[in-house]
């Protein structure tokens, strides 16, 4: 059995992975926003099921999620909280929008890591993996536009590469996942795939990282996108 910790678990691919980690045997600590309005989270309530309140745009909350954990030891961080962002235009894009979408999608997730790492002193086969987007690829990039969430992904590659580098002589593998585009309410009605196919994807991978092949950026099928 390995622990697990999930954040943005209340729902789509979040909510899959708590669903497929569980079925699998392994004990997860699901965060997310508001647990109370978490309906399905909170139907799957197990013993080996621990939900916990984080805001992730909240750094005080942050910093106190290893209180919360208790000493807890973590064997898988999976950054999976993240928000798209509103006018993604050229004429659109706003500032504090832009603003907010870093903080939760490339700040947050390097300030969680920080808040973690404690938990996984003791564990150097601890693995990281942070859900970006084939979208924050500079050299898959061939439509332009979506400057908001574009750019906040590939900052958060940036962070994730530098993290694989840093977290190496630890033994932790680290890495970028694009989950597809996916049938949830950020992927919308038009999506290829859905959350279980995904997920399962991204499991795979997730088993096969280790420290040679840590602080690339795959795809939920296990191929590698470029930078």
């Amino acid at each position: 059995m390995k622990t697990v910790l999930i954040t943005g678990a209340n729902r789509g691919i979040g909510l899959e992975f708590v669903t497929q980690y569980l079925a699998r045997g392994d004990r997860v600590i699901a965060c997310c926003r508001v647990p109370a309005s978490a309906a399905e989270l909170q139907q799957m309530a197990s013993p080996e099921l621990q939900i916990l309140a984080l805001d992730v745009s909240d750094s005080t909350a942050i910093s106190a999620l290893p209180a919360q954990l208790d000493g807890l030891e973590i064997d898988l961080f999976i950054n999976n909280a993240g928000t798209y962002g509103a006018g993604q235009s050229l004429q659109e894009a706003d500032r504090e929008d832009w603003l907010r979408v870093f903080n939760i999608n490339t700040i947050a997730p390097l300030l969680l890591t920080r808040a973690v790492l404690p938990l996984m002193s003791t564990n150097p086969a601890g693995k990281l993996v942070y859900l970006s987007s084939k979208m924050g690829s500079i050299a898959d990039n061939s439509g332009g536009g979506t400057y908001i969430y574009r750019s906040s992904k590939t900052a958060l590659n940036a962070v994730v590469k530098s993290l694989a580098i840093d977290l190496a002589p630890r033994g932790h593998a680290v890495a970028a996942l694009h989950p597809g585009w996916v049938l949830t309410d950020m992927g919308g009605p038009n999506a290829l795939i859905d959350t279980k196919t995904s997920v399962s994807g991204l499991m795979q991978v997730i088993d096969g990282l280790s420290p040679d092949n840590s602080g690339k950026f795959y795809n939920y099928d296990g191929s590698e996108i470029p930078w």
